[in-house]
């Protein structure tokens, strides 16, 4: 009786936010319909004893993925416009693989579509003819890269090491790689540095360019290529998302990761739990007039 209960309460919610809503049918359902189909279908997994249970996802749901306890479906929050981002997290729910590995063919597409689409962007894990060796895997921290000549910490957030500032702003206390990107400076002076280069660097994410299949072969048309790509990165465990630029390469296989981020990107995506690391999707973003700003970007 209780499953019936719960099932039966599903629907009248439903019910009532498509007369509520009109643009729901067209709009929410249209772009989202597998995922509510999903908590329709799965209402039994609810948890029991009150209106102000937990929404849990299966226990066959990846270790990787988020398990929903942070959505809870009580009686205060009955009514309020569900967080579009747990949409986006259901979608890829059902899509990415258990493990944290190169996605099939079949996989790639349909997250292709999902991307585009919620965040109303041209996405692609191909362009031009090429592609990253995958475009899902495990993300780790990087360090800030020198943006011209003499940048240091202090020049970096235009601010005195003295003021106490920078220290609050360096994400991880990463201070400064001691090297510089694959690209080198962004800037060949701090006069010369626009406010492009200075979002290119903050926002900036390390991949593995040098395991693209040709990519000795064909090494200076894939060096440029590559060179400051914009790419959508996302956390499917938190639905948050950043748009990133391809500014350096690695990390080295024998890390155990597939691509690193600034301090800023980390953060934004919420790899703030003292591991620095975690998985994320990241595909190349077709923008040829360069229309797409730099940073986060909300689910549409």
């Amino acid at each position: 009786m209780a499953r019936k209960r719960y099932h039966s309460h599903y629907e009248q919610l439903k019910n009532k936010w498509i007369v509520r809503h009109q643009d729901l049918k067209n709009n929410l359902w249209r772009k989202h319909g597998q995922s509510l189909n999903w908590l329709a279908n799965n209402v039994k997994q609810l948890a029991a004893g009150s209106a102000a249970g937990l929404l849990l996802l299966t226990s066959s749901a990846p270790p990787s993925l988020p398990s929903f306890k942070n959505f809870q479906a009580n009686a205060a929050q009955v009514g309020k416009p569900i967080e579009k981002s747990v949409f986006l997290i259901t979608d890829l729910l059902n899509v990415l693989p258990k493990e944290i590995q190169s996605l099939n063919k079949d996989e790639e597409q349909k997250i292709v579509k999902i991307l585009s689409r919620t965040f109303d962007l041209k996405v692609s894990a191909e362009l031009d003819g090429k592609r990253l060796n995958r475009n899902y895997g495990i993300i780790g921290a990087e360090q800030h890269l020198a943006r011209y000549p003499g940048d240091t910490m202090a020049t970096h957030f235009d601010l005195s090491i003295n003021s106490g500032q920078v220290n609050s702003l360096d994400t991880y206390g990463s201070g400064m790689a001691p090297g510089l990107g694959a690209w080198g400076y962004f800037a060949s002076s701090r006069a010369q540095l626009t406010e492009e280069d200075k979002l290119r660097e903050k926002y900036y994410i390390a991949v593995q360019t040098f395991l693209a299949e040709d990519f000795n072969k064909r090494f200076a048309e894939y060096r440029d290529f590559y060179k400051y790509r914009k790419m959508l990165v996302v956390n499917p465990q938190n639905g948050k998302a950043v748009v990133a630029v391809i500014g350096d390469s690695g990390p080295a296989v024998w890390t155990g990761k597939h691509l690193g981020g600034s301090p800023e990107v980390m953060r934004y995506l919420g790899r703030e739990d003292g591991a620095r690391r975690g998985p994320v999707l990241y595909f190349f973003i077709d923008d040829p007039k360069n229309q797409v700003p730099l940073g986060p970007i909300a689910v549409q």
